[in-house]
């Protein structure tokens, strides 16, 4: 049953599909509201309600039973067959470019948690947050993963919002700093690598060397790093250290990051979060009601300790 069934196509249908987005949002064995809220809510009749819920239950959809004054109650759904019938259609994710093992795990947990929820989902790769972010806010995609860091400056300029937190090193393990064996970080003219794709780790490497204006600044990838040490363009950085594992030589120190703000907003960097349209309320309320976010945790954990073969 789908929504080219001619009987989605008529009143009833149509609120079948609003009332399908509704129920994505309640679990099995819990009291459904009332037909007069739903039709409140719907802006339709209570018999509209009736006959959508009816058409639900043929569909497959749900099962429901009353039990006399305490109400109606669902006894189970298919979350799957109510996102179909919901109309909200496959969810895009765009994520950062899955080079580390913790990002690869990130976007195992991601598709299981989706699949575990009937949730369509698929993933996109783009590297730089403000890239990802422009790509939602053109529609482009749906939802976007960065860190926490970088959701908090985003929410706060564009009309976007926190779907999910995933919790600290979901995102990235830990941020340090990157000196080239032999610099002196307080020496004039020091070459620091900056990389403005990346709107978190540009804020962070401004944070710590904010009021150095001596500073040349250099810009640089991840990819490039490594040869930029190697050749003596840079002296120093702060990266994400699972970017740089196993690729920077043995001429680059790695510094714990100094004062306590630094360490902050490090470890908001390192929590991952999942942001979405304002716009798209319906969708995104959904999406909080139906991942669990637990299974994402756990999938990505299993994957860094090589339990489980990264899936995505």
């Amino acid at each position: 049953m789908n929504v080219t069934d001619e009987r989605f196509l008529t009143r009833n249908g149509l609120a079948a599909r609003q009332l399908a987005v509704l129920l994505l949002n309640h679990e099995s064995d819990t009291r459904l509201p009332r037909v007069r809220d739903f039709a409140e809510e719907l802006g339709c009749g209570n018999g509209t309600v009736q006959a959508a819920l009816q058409l639900l239950e043929e569909s497959g959809a749900i099962e429901t039973t009353a039990r006399g004054h305490l109400g109606t109650f669902l006894v189970r759904s298919d979350r799957s067959v109510l996102w179909r019938l919901s109309g909200l259609g496959t969810l895009l994710a765009a994520m950062p470019l899955p080079y580390s093992r913790r990002y690869e795990g990130l976007a195992t947990g991601l598709r299981g948690a989706f699949e575990a929820a009937g949730a369509p989902f698929a993933i996109t790769f783009m590297r730089g947050a403000g890239a990802r972010t422009a790509a939602l806010l053109e529609g482009k995609v749906d939802l976007v993963v960065l860190s926490r860091f970088a959701a908090d400056q985003l929410i706060a300029e564009h009309p976007v919002e926190l779907v999910a937190e995933l919790g600290p090193a979901t995102y990235v393990g830990a941020h340090g700093m990157l000196l080239r064996h032999g610099a002196d970080l307080d020496s004039p003219g020091l070459r620091v690598a900056v990389d403005h794709a990346s709107e978190d780790l540009r804020m962070l490497v401004e944070r710590v060397f904010a009021g150095r204006e001596d500073i040349e600044w250099r810009e640089a990838s991840y990819m490039q790093l490594p040869d930029l040490f190697a050749r003596d363009e840079v002296d120093a950085t702060v990266w994400n250290l699972d970017e740089v594992q196993d690729r920077i030589g043995l001429g680059v120190d790695v510094l714990p990051l100094g004062d306590e703000v630094t360490r902050e907003l490090s470890l908001r960097n390192s929590s991952a979060a999942i942001i979405g349209r304002t716009g798209g309320a319906k969708a995104l309320a959904a999406v909080r009601e139906s991942l669990d976010l637990s299974l994402v945790t756990r999938l990505q954990t299993e994957v860094l300790r090589g339990e489980r073969v990264p899936s995505y």
